[in-house]
């Protein structure tokens, strides 16, 4: 919970060298001058002012700013020496531009801008055409022969790209509990999912769930590795099973493990844990 400075003694309190700062529950620790190091900027602006009065602190004193935590480490670095280290394939290009906007960072929004090159393709965008030339004089059936082709070229990169759709494997896994009394009837809550994990190639898993996919723990994989680190921001299996079927996957094997973990003394009832896998797959 973020609270305002008011309740510090000392309101005309400078900054320390050292600051903390809270990102969306994301903690970092840095140096004043890398936060005022860009003028004009949010964070410059946030921490030039003469005092700490005014600004958000979470319970623990550190300064608070309610935007992507995850997001944030790529705007930091950029604002100890003013250069964009991105990982290859890094598939948040766009959110983070929108992260650059929020903090007015003129400069990183232009780095992180696509670039259109000679050839009417998107620079880092994958294959893109632009079906406009605004180079007078040239031949028009040449243009659109050109178009065909690079749309051919890209078409032929991506496997099952005519109809917008690639094929592959996608785990769904979830661990369970439920209770098994003395006369073998399971209690009526019996399925207790905390989780269901997301196991397969990252664009895959992205395309199927979209935003109810929860990318925390691998925010940085590129979109053609695997990964085994997602999970969905919801417990309804059946949810899960119906976004993969519209999507054009069916399921080909499952499998489940149980173990009895507790048995009550009195009752007899056993309270046993599973995990299971469902493996669905797109032609």
């Amino acid at each position: 919970m973020a609270l305002p400075d008011g309740g510090i003694s000392g309101e005309e309190v400078s900054f320390p060298e050292i600051i903390e700062l809270n990102v969306g529950g994301q903690v970092y620790i840095t140096r004043y001058s890398t936060l005022t190091s860009v003028p004009d900027s949010l964070l410059w602006e946030m921490f030039s002012r003469k005092s700490t009065k005014g600004l958000a602190r979470d319970t623990k004193g550190r300064f608070f700013v309610d935007r992507d935590g995850f997001l944030f480490r790529y705007i930091l670095d950029y604002m100890r020496d003013q250069q964009l280290v991105l990982p290859d394939h890094f598939p948040e290009r766009g959110r983070l531009q929108r992260e650059a906007e929020f903090f007015n960072l003129p400069e990183l929004v232009k780095l992180l801008a696509p670039k259109i090159s000679k050839q009417n393709s998107l620079g880092d965008e994958g294959c893109q055409s632009d079906p406009e030339d605004s180079s007078p004089g040239i031949d028009v059936a040449r243009s659109l022969g050109s178009l065909g082709a690079a749309a051919a070229a890209c078409a032929s990169l991506v496997p099952g790209a005519a109809d917008g759709k690639r094929s592959g494997f996608i785990t769904i896994g979830y661990r369970g509990s439920y209770t098994l009394g003395r006369d073998s009837h399971t209690d009526a809550k019996f399925r207790r999912v905390a989780r269901i994990m997301v196991c397969g190639k990252t664009s895959l898993a992205k395309e199927v769930f979209g935003e109810t996919l929860n990318e925390s723990r691998d925010p940085d994989r590129p979109p053609e590795r695997y990964t085994s680190r997602y999970y969905l921001k919801f417990t309804f299996l059946e949810q899960a099973f119906d976004k993969l079927a519209d999507a054009g996957f069916h399921m080909v094997a499952c499998n489940s493990t149980g173990t009895c973990a507790f048995a009550h003394e009195q009752t007899d009832d056993k309270i046993w844990t599973s995990y299971t896998e469902y493996v669905f797959y797109r032609e």
